[in-house]
């Protein structure tokens, strides 16, 4: 299960963590072995355990890096309880990650309507149907549900967001590039957001393998 990795490195990057994480998102998606480039795990601790699933990334800008999901889910919940999370790109067929800690915040209604109104039909029959992370009797149940909404929003009508169902905006603190390089002598290059000048700029530093 041992592997040897290439030698493209990190002997220089930006010093923008978001325009050098806009750049290896690109190469990703451009990646024929790399399914979903925009798949994140996002891991939380709110509670007494710590969980992770994968979401999709929708959005990134010099705000932070946004998703969507249902307001009621164990993840939403976990976010209440304490909104310090991490997010984690692999792209294993690249022999790069990306690791990213912040703070998520909400995003505004109007954000989550605009963004609801680009889905698939399918996709925002969906998110009527399902109540997230609560227990489910039998899946006829759920497929149920599905009828019954696709029912009263037939498709090529207007659906209205889901009162439960929006954004998040996760704030980077830190962003963490990790690219395996041979004898596992691997490049990390670490951005961590600068108190000192309170403009926003990053300070970037190596850490050994």
């Amino acid at each position: 299960m041992r592997r040897s990795y290439g030698e493209a490195g990190l002997e220089a990057v930006s010093a923008d963590p978001i325009e050098q994480f806009l750049l290896w998102l690109a190469e990703a998606h451009a990646n024929p072995y790399i399914v979903e480039a925009n798949a994140m795990v996002l891991s939380t601790g709110g509670g007494e355990k710590i969980t992770s699933r994968t979401v999709l990334l929708k959005d990134v800008t010099s705000a932070g890096f946004s998703f969507f999901t249902n307001y009621s889910s164990r993840k939403a919940e976990a976010i209440e309880a304490s909104p310090h999370v991490a997010l984690l790109f692999p792209w294993y067929a690249m022999e790069r990650q990306v690791q990213i800690q912040g703070v998520a915040t909400k995003v505004s209604a109007q954000e989550s309507d605009d963004y609801f109104a680009t889905r698939p039909w399918g996709s925002q029959i969906g998110a009527w149907a399902s109540s997230q992370s609560q227990i489910l009797d039998t899946r006829s149940t759920l497929e149920e549900r599905y009828a019954k909404y696709a029912q009263e929003y037939p498709e090529g009508s207007a659906v209205p967001r889901p009162p439960h169902w929006g954004g998040y905006t996760v704030a980077p603190t830190t962003i963490e590039l990790w690219q395996g390089r041979y004898s596992r002598l691997h490049d990390r290059v670490r951005y961590i957001q600068s108190t000192d000048s309170g403009n926003g700029a990053w300070k970037t530093i190596r850490l050994f393998p």
